[in-house]
């Protein structure tokens, strides 16, 4: 089973490279690094970081050297983060895990760019109302299309293994930002339909398999005004808007986050890269995202998914559901934590390790480098020793 932790560009610059690498090899024993290589806006505490305990870091930052010949004549383009100053990350990682014999994967955000959002607002997701939502980008847009092949072919030069394509779809109204404020209650059917994206360009995809798409959008309008006019009003049940044009819209939104995938596994396959598929809610949680898993499952690389659970048998189940979705185990990539609230001991640890081998898990990662003790990476460490 190969193995790998996740972690941010600035644990590598702030501990340097033979600290930061020793700790992976030495005491996490893994056979490789996931790093960051776009990132969305947050703020961390970093329990062993030598220089900060507490660091923001920017809306939509890239963590390499972008080439600007990759990127000319695009409007979408990634701006290197202030943090980098004049280093490359991803150069330092690839030549150090290369002389380790391990391997480098990178973590990339795609579609939840605020900085992006904010500055070319006309590729940002419309909810029925035409309000954009400007903590992401649509993936119907043909810029934002664009941006996501080259994004992935950048990663070509550094001998990137993986790509770890997070945010690589459409999301909810409650992604989060900050200060996000919600004081009359939405419910949850509002909710969900304010996070449908009715821009040009997707109902031009619906309209393109027959679907009414402004139809749709006007259904969609009238049920969150119902809900936003009149608390006591009582919606029509997801499951019963959850049919026919409705549905169609949904499924041809599901297709158009397909083939984004589709082009973007393909041009990672052309760079000697693999691309694998970020889910974090499981099997039957994002048809209104767009994320369709076995029809993903067969497009990609592989999936990648979250293992948080504090138990071993949980952990069988969540990689379970994804079999009863068409999703095989041996496409999976599963993410654990190794610390509070999931893992009290590398007995813990060991136990779900060896569900995964179990069940056919090719690949298991570690979250989060900077973000848990030094201990925490010991208990990999232990575990992974304990279960092989």
């Amino acid at each position: 089973m190969e193995s790998s932790v996740l972690a941010f560009a600035v644990d590598l610059l702030d501990e340097g490279a033979d600290p930061f690498f020793g700790n992976l090899s030495d005491r996490a024993c893994v056979g490789g690094v996931t790093l960051a290589s776009v990132y969305h806006a947050a703020r961390d505490v970093f329990p062993h970081n030598p220089r900060r305990v507490v660091r923001y870091l920017e809306p939509g930052a890239a963590y390499f050297r972008p080439d600007p010949a990759a990127w000319r004549g695009l409007r979408l383009r990634p701006r290197a983060s202030a943090a980098i100053g004049d280093t490359d990350p991803f150069a330092l990682a690839s030549a150090e895990a290369a002389r380790r014999g391990m391997k480098l994967h990178a973590w990339t955000v795609f579609l939840h760019n605020d900085r992006l959002g904010f500055e070319h607002p006309q590729c940002a997701p419309e909810n029925a109302f035409g309000d954009r939502h400007l903590t992401e980008l649509c993936p119907a847009d043909p810029e934002v299309r664009e941006y996501v092949r080259t994004l992935v072919g950048e990663h070509a030069r550094y001998g990137v293994d993986a790509i770890r394509a997070e945010s690589l779809h459409f999301h909810g109204l409650r992604h989060g930002y900050h200060h996000e404020r919600y004081f009359e209650r939405l419910g949850p059917i509002a909710e969900a339909l304010l996070g449908l994206c009715f821009c040009a360009h997707c109902r031009a995809a619906a309209r393109a398999v027959g679907v009414p798409a402004d139809e749709v959008r006007a259904q969609v309008r009238r049920e969150i005004r119902a809900c936003l006019d009149d608390e006591s009003a009582s919606p029509t049940p997801l499951a019963e808007i959850a049919d026919g044009a409705l549905a169609a819209y949904v499924d041809a939104s599901a297709a158009t986050v397909t083939s984004l995938a589709a082009e973007a596994a393909e041009v990672a396959e052309a760079g000697g890269m693999r691309l694998t598929f970020m889910d974090g809610g499981g099997p039957g949680s994002g048809w209104l995202a767009g994320i369709d898993l076995p029809v993903l499952a067969g497009t990609v690389h592989g999936i990648e998914t979250l293992g948080y659970a504090p138990t071993a048998a949980q952990v069988r189940e969540k990689v379970a559901a994804f079999a009863l979705h068409g999703v095989r185990p041996s496409s999976l990539a599963v993410i654990l934590r190794p610390m509070a609230e999931d893992c009290d001991s590398a007995e813990n640890l060991a136990t779900k390790i060896d569900i995964l081998r179990e069940l056919g898990v090719p690949e298991v990662e570690f979250y989060h480098y900077g973000l848990m003790r030094l201990s925490s990476l010991d208990r990999i460490g232990a575990a992974l020793s304990h279960s092989r």
